[in-house]
This record gives structure tokens, C-alpha cells and sequence, in this order.
């Protein structure tokens, strides 16, 4: 019920996000960059939730019918759906941020023109997540199929088979490298704009009339979108990341953790639709 709570308005949230994003990037007169964005997200959303919430309750109700080969595909997906929306969320923050740079600021040059222009960095994506995520397609298996003893529980009906340190030290450096470059970029031009919006709403307060100010201004609810936006990606994230430390480091066999993931995996997939539709 709790994965069904999660997963079924998730998926309804960022097809609607994904289908009035691509109804005004097709419709309207200019491509904009930030709709190319918004509808790759919410894409990565659905494959996240469609990767992990769908498969989740199969194993659940059907767990004789989960192979290897499911196991690998599914767990798979997530993952790279998992770097895409770090890497996706990091991108718009940085277009937001030199969008509403100052006009005389050199990072105003970086601005995107085109929507085609951003084009390029979600096929990077793309490739650098596919490659650092390639190790599960060889070590996770269904765990019906294998050893109990030599393996670990990764998350469900799917185990994770025992890897030399030096290939499991390599995909978990680059994985931190990706997430802390990412995250950091992402605080930066959050914080960025938080800043410039707040400095813009303080030079035109004296053009507003009392009534108008009793009301949050634009400028402020552009500031409350970006920062919840990534305080809620942040908390999802670092609560995912310390349960999937001590499973993956830890090697713990507890499935109260392992439940725990189950259910932060989708978190962030799930509530972020509603939070750009609702402050849109």
C-alpha cells in the first residue's frame, strides 16, 4: 500500500509534467532551454519509479518469477535513472542561476540560447552514468539462483555478489566524485539565485504599493521553488546514501534497512513533479 501511495501518483505526477512540458516546448514560439530540462527530469523520474516502484511490488506478490536477468535490468536502470536526476537537477539549478545573472557578468555568457544547446550535456549524462553503473550488470543476481552464503542482500529478492576491493573501490569513487561535484554546483547556483532574487526584491520594494507587499512577490516564490526543490532532493539523497552505506560498506543483512531503501529510493522521483506543478 505504502509503495502503491508512492509509485501510482509519482508516475501520474511527471507524465503530467512531462506531457504540458512537451505540449509548450513543441506549441510555443521559442524552444526554451529550461523545458528541455524539465521534461528530461521528469522522464528520469518515471524510468526511477517505473525501474524500482513497479519491479518492488512484482518481487513482492511474484517473487518465484524475479531472475537474474530481471535483477540486472531493473536495478540497472535505477541507477543510472538515479545519476541522471543528480545530474539533470544540477543542470537546471545552473540554468536558472545564469539565466538571472547580472547582465554584465561573465557567467551571463554560458547562458543558453537554444534548447538545443543543452543537448549535449544530457547525452554526457547519459554516457558517464550508463558506464559508472555497469558493474551491477555483472554482480547482482537473484538470490534464489546463488550461494546464500556468498552473497549479500542488495534490496528485495536481489543479492549482490562479492567483487575484488579494487573494482568496488573504483565504481564508489566515481560515483562520490559525480554526486559531490554535482551536489556542490547545485548548492552553489541555488544559493546563487536565492541571493540575486532576494537583492532584486530589495531594489524594487519602494515600487510596490503596501497591498502588493503583504503578498509573496514573484521574485520570492522563484527562491522558495529552487531551494525547496533542492532541500528536498538533498534529504532524499543523503537519507538514501547513509542506508545504502551500510549495506553496501557494512555489509548488513538487516531488511529492516534494506526497507528503509525501499521506500527512499522513490522518495524524491515522486514528490518533485508536485513541487515544480504547484510553484510553476
Amino acid at each position: 500500500i505504502i509503495l502503491l501511495s508512492l509509485t501510482g501518483p509519482g508516475i501520474g505526477g511527471n507524465f503530467y509534467l512531462f506531457a504540458s512540458r512537451v505540449y509548450i516546448f513543441v506549441t510555443g514560439p521559442k524552444k526554451k532551454p529550461v523545458d528541455l530540462i524539465l521534461i528530461h527530469l521528469a522522464f528520469t523520474n518515471i524510468m526511477t519509479l517505473c525501474a524500482r516502484g513497479i519491479f518492488d511490488m512484482i518481487a513482492f506478490h511474484f517473487s518465484n518469477f524475479v531472475d537474474s536477468a530481471g535483477c540486472k535490468t531493473m536495478l540497472y536502470l535505477e541507477r543510472v535513472a538515479r545519476g541522471l536526476s543528480i545530474c539533470t537537477t544540477c543542470l537546471l539549478s545552473m540554468v536558472q542561476a545564469v539565466t538571472i545573472s547580472h547582465r554584465t557578468s561573465s557567467w551571463r555568457k554560458l547562458k543558453p540560447q537554444t534548447a538545443w544547446q543543452v543537448l549535449p550535456f544530457l547525452l554526457l549524462f547519459w554516457i558517464f552514468n550508463s558506464l559508472i553503473s555497469s558493474n551491477l550488470l555483472y554482480y547482482i543476481t537473484a538470490t534464489k539462483s546463488t550461494n546464500g552464503s556468498v552473497i549479500t542482500p542488495y534490496v528485495g529478492y536481489c543479492s549482490i555478489q562479492p567483487s575484488g576491493l579494487a573494482v568496488r573501490w573504483l565504481f564508489l569513487t566515481l560515483m562520490a566524485l559525480r554526486d559531490i561535484i554535482f551536489q556542490s554546483l547545485m548548492g552553489w547556483s541555488s544559493g546563487y539565485m536565492a541571493f540575486r532574487l532576494h537583492k532584486h526584491h530589495q531594489s524594487v520594494l519602494y515600487l510596490q504599493s503596501s497591498r502588493f507587499q503583504r503578498n509573496p512577490s514573484p521574485e520570492m516564490r522563484a527562491t522558495q521553488r529552487a531551494l525547496i526543490l533542492m532541500t528536498c532532493f538533498l534529504l532524499f539523497y543523503w537519507a538514501d546514501f547513509i542506508v545504502s552505506f551500510c549495506i553496501g560498506s557494512l555489509l548488513t543483512k538487516d531488511y529492516t534497512v534494506l526497507s528503509i531503501k525501499l521506500f527512499l529510493t522513490p522518495g524524491y522521483a515522486s514528490l518533485s513533479p508536485f513541487l515544480l506543478i504547484s510553484r510553476d
